[in-house]
């Protein structure tokens, strides 16, 4: 069961990705925005036989459905050999994130958005998503428990507050051990 915090969370990231309505407000993404997401329940993108080939080829244009095109990004996830044979019927949770994380690359988008991202993956499939994502161009949107994970990816942390919300370009640690970031926080929760 989700906690109030993670299902809040899961709810802003469903709303951002269009899948939610939110109840008020608004955004508005710029118009070279391409979004690909990564929810912490990924279980209704499973509910086929396929192999992991013929899972991740209908998520990819049709001149790219080609199986050597699609195996490279199976690859990059450490799917290797026969495993891209693997039915998604018999997948562990850490290989059905390591799929997702491969849709994601496939889609080629500007803006992830991860929610806890980690979960599931053992340490070597979270060093190679890690190593992704410090190269990636774009902006990523997350949320992790995982501290090691936060600290190498973010480089800005947002925390919302039940009254407002505090925004700073560091890593997690400077945040983490920053007097200003303590002071502002005492203030919102004063």
């Amino acid at each position: 069961m989700l906690s109030k915090d993670s299902l809040a969370i899961t709810t802003l990231f469903q709303i951002l990705m269009d899948e939610v309505k939110p109840d008020s407000g608004e955004y508005k993404f710029g118009q070279t925005i391409t979004k690909a997401s990564l929810p912490s329940n990924n279980e209704k993108f499973f509910q086929s036989d396929d192999n992991l080939i013929d899972w991740l080829r209908q998520f990819s244009e049709e001149e790219n459905k080609d199986e050597v095109y699609v195996r490279g990004f199976l690859g990059k996830m450490l799917f290797s050999g026969e495993e891209v044979f693997k039915k998604c019927s018999v997948l562990s949770g850490g290989e059905k994130v390591r799929c997702m994380v491969s849709r994601m690359m496939l889609a080629g988008a500007n803006l992830l958005i991860l929610d806890e991202p980690t979960n599931h993956l053992d340490l070597e499939s979270i060093q190679a998503f890690n190593n992704g994502l410090k190269d990636f161009p774009g902006t990523v949107i997350f949320t992790s428990h995982d501290h090691e994970f936060t600290q190498t990816v973010a480089n800005r942390i947002i925390e919302i507050t039940p009254n407002g919300f505090i925004d700073k370009l560091m890593t997690y640690d400077e945040y983490i051990t920053s007097e200003k970031v303590s002071e502002q926080k005492e203030a919102l929760y004063a």
